[in-house]
């Protein structure tokens, strides 16, 4: 058994060896596959004869193939041949693997080989035959941390896509759960799979989708952001525009509701869109509970997404400017507690809320067994010694620990960053203007918000534009024996959500 650390020349009659079909000679299939993995160790290549007497040469990767399954299930049969199977046909049924193909150029080889399939070449054929072996370490289905909930699945997407979508297949037993697959990425060469139902989901939002996929030209794709990013309709905003999530559930769920979802080898991540602000302000855990729990967590957490966003800036412009705001007992109670403080509050807002970012992503980046207590005790004992050593006052230690709390309240990691990435410029502009600041930069997000798209989708909907048949799951979650139709928010503008060289042009005159 022979490992490819020969240096070969390549073949000098094409500058890519990967286009060209294979060749009927076994030894310009050798050099031609040696050359492309010149220096990989890890690449096995074994020759033997077919039935003793014609040449051919089986090439895999080292501990991404099952190698037990190569011996039973490929060497010995074919040793075993007669001399006259030859052909594709005869060896594929001396061969007991069910999941193998004929490949007819390299690239296809190539790319079998590196799923961690064996691929077998052999002397007089123009072809390859490529074996569904392929084997290596993953890791177990496991509940997902960043989205735990009290009751419902505990399932949670791996790195695997065979897994992934067989957990899909699981929930959603129906043929018209279709699944499509694109390879993106120069070197990496990941697997994409766009899932959808067949009959829910608009056919124009699934083309437009699969053509920004087709459009990306990269190196490599090591997670779905790097999937969300090249192909969101507005690259500029902090607001996310497509839900990335650990939970089968949840896609599912979407799916259902004629969302697409997009699934990436190697990333626990699925990606599901169109997505609307109000979705990502919804739990899976608001469905398995009662309609009337679920509707007051639902409120619950719409207002603290609005005390996360501007609490800190509230108290800073009502303590700077608009001190005639407060009652007087709690004027002179706060006054008391700034008397010895020497900044002003916005620097002691700022002073606080990076602190607190600082311990957050402390906490995060530590291991598990000390980054909670770290968390926990540092922000109590820094805001004990702030406050003793005449840095900041405990109005405004309690202010920072409220809007803390409240933004651990999102069931979506990313929008939570968002807002804490716009606490601040809400902070600077309550600390220059007053509340008049604060006004102005809640405006201006709620325009941007209105000139969002999500897929041709409107951010706001079905606020802006109204639809009212669509509240049913906005601001109530409604009983589910009251929902008897499905939610139609892919009915707006496809025009607008089809990309200019997707759109029909005018015949020419």
């Amino acid at each position: 058994m022979l490992k490819s650390g020969r240096r070969r020349q390549p073949p000098a009659d094409t500058p890519n060896q990967e286009q060209r079909l294979i060749s009927p000679d076994l030894a310009a299939n050798i050099d031609v596959i040696t050359f492309l993995y010149e220096d990989c160790t890890d690449i096995i290549f074994h020759p033997f004869k077919i039935g003793g007497a014609t040449d051919a040469f089986l090439v895999y990767i080292d501990d991404m193939s099952d190698t037990e399954l190569i011996d039973q299930q490929v060497l010995t049969p074919l040793l075993q041949a007669m001399p006259s199977e030859l052909t594709i046909s005869e060896l594929k049924s001396r061969i007991r693997v069910s999941d193998s193909q004929e490949v007819t150029n390299y690239n296809d080889a190539v790319d079998q080989i590196s799923r961690g399939n064996a691929v077998v070449f052999i002397d007089r054929i123009n072809s390859a035959f490529s074996l569904g072996l392929a084997k290596w370490e993953k890791r177990s289905i496991e509940e997902p941390i960043a989205e735990s909930v009290v009751r419902g699945p505990r399932l949670g997407f791996t790195e695997t896509m065979g897994v992934n979508t067989s957990m899909l297949r699981r929930i959603i037993r129906s043929p018209s759960l279709k699944m499509k697959s694109l390879t993106i990425g120069r070197y990496t060469r990941t697997e994409v799979m766009v899932t959808y139902i067949k009959g829910i989901a608009d056919p124009a939002l699934i083309d437009e989708i699969c053509h920004r996929l087709q459009r990306i030209d990269i190196d490599g794709i090591l997670d779905s952001a790097y999937i969300e990013e090249l192909i969101n309709d507005n690259p500029y905003t902090p607001f996310p525009t497509m839900l990335s999530t650990e939970r089968p559930d949840v896609v599912s769920a979407n799916l259902l509701e004629g969302r697409v979802g997009i699934i990436i080898d190697g990333s626990p991540f699925v990606l599901v869109a169109p997505v609307t602000m109000f979705s990502l302000l919804q739990s899976p855990e608001d469905y398995y509970h009662t309609y009337w729990a679920g509707s007051m967590i639902r409120w619950l957490r719409y207002l603290y997404f609005l005390v996360a966003l501007t609490i800190p800036s509230a108290y800073v412009a009502i303590l700077t400017y608009h001190q005639e705001m407060i009652p007087t007992t709690l004027l002179l109670s706060v006054a008391k507690s700034r008397e010895e403080i020497p900044f002003p509050a916005l620097i002691e807002a700022l002073l606080m809320e990076v602190t607190f970012e600082a311990l957050r992503e402390a906490g995060l980046r530590l291991p598990k067994q000390v980054g909670a207590a770290v968390s926990i005790v540092g922000a109590l004992v820094i805001g004990q010694a702030a406050i003793s050593a005449g840095l900041v006052s405990s109005p405004m230690v309690m202010v920072v620990a409220f809007t803390g709390v409240a933004s651990f309240t999102f069931p979506r990691y990313t929008l939570g960053i968002t807002v804490r990435l716009l606490r601040f410029p809400l902070m600077f502009l309550a600390g220059f203007l007053g509340l008049l600041g604060l006004m102005l930069g809640i405006i201006m997000i709620v325009i941007h918000l209105c000139t969002l798209r999500s897929f041709g989708v409107p951010y706001l909907s079905p606020i802006a534009p109204m639809k009212q048949r669509a509240f049913k799951d906005v601001f109530l979650r409604t009983p589910i024996w009251s929902r008897a139709t499905r939610p139609h928010f892919n009915e707006f503008y496809n025009e607008k959500r089809q990309s200019p060289d997707m759109k029909p042009k005018p015949p020419e005159s």
